[in-house]
């Protein structure tokens, strides 16, 4: 009984020396795996430093709770410290609030008003727009609820070549790759945005990175 209760401790103690030595990094930084393996950090939780917005309208982003918060009318936020991003791997946490719409538009540029070039991964779960999040916006249309309103979730983007892949939450929701002949939205390279899309949206955006493909 002596040697049962010994090794049922050893047992234990060694799960919780195992957990203990898990790492996770925290809200807006990089592991040290993440490093090691390129991923950059494109926000730091505290200031838009590297990120522009447009002059099509004012008081349409701040930081808040160490995110980003798009709350205003239509407007743009770009970052622009590298803008030539082709093939990669985003990904960004993200949460809506009830009836919001934004947008993360990548092969994107910088332009002073108006809706941006490039496309669009929808960010939308109760909106009235029936294109909800996942969508790759003209290209690739979701329109079942990928998430809940009020909840942070994982999003990411990939772009290999002609491909482009989203998910919510590990899980995938578009696979589109693009034709010759789609004359619609094209791939090219660029960096990315986040949209403010209206005064009664509010997205929040935070651990936003990205690490380059080949």
């Amino acid at each position: 009984m002596h040697s049962f209760k010994q090794a049922h401790f050893l047992l234990i103690l060694s799960i919780l020396c195992s957990v203990a030595t898990i790492t996770y990094a925290a809200d807006n930084t990089l592991s040290s795996q993440e490093k090691s393996d390129g991923w950059q950090l494109l926000f730091n939780g505290k200031d838009f430093s590297n990120w522009k917005m447009d002059k099509w309208n004012t008081n349409c982003f701040k930081i808040e709770d160490e995110s980003i918060k798009c709350y205003g009318k239509a407007s743009m936020l770009y970052y622009t410290k590298k803008t030539n991003y082709k093939n990669f791997h985003f990904v960004a946490t993200v949460m809506t609030k009830k009836g919001a719409n934004s947008g993360i538009f990548f092969h994107t540029k910088y332009q002073d008003k108006g809706w941006p070039i490039g496309h669009e991964a929808q960010v939308n779960c109760t909106q009235k727009d029936p294109v909800k999040t996942g969508s790759v916006y003209v290209v690739k249309k979701y329109l079942e609820q990928a998430h809940e309103d009020d909840e942070w979730f994982k999003y990411e983007i990939i772009v290999e070549g002609q491909r482009i892949i989203t998910k919510v939450n590990d899980k995938i929701i578009a696979d589109y790759t693009e034709t010759k002949n789609d004359g619609r939205r094209k791939l090219s390279a660029g960096t990315f945005g986040l949209q403010s899309h209206d005064p009664g949206s509010v997205v929040f955006y935070k651990n936003i990175k990205v690490k380059e493909l080949p």
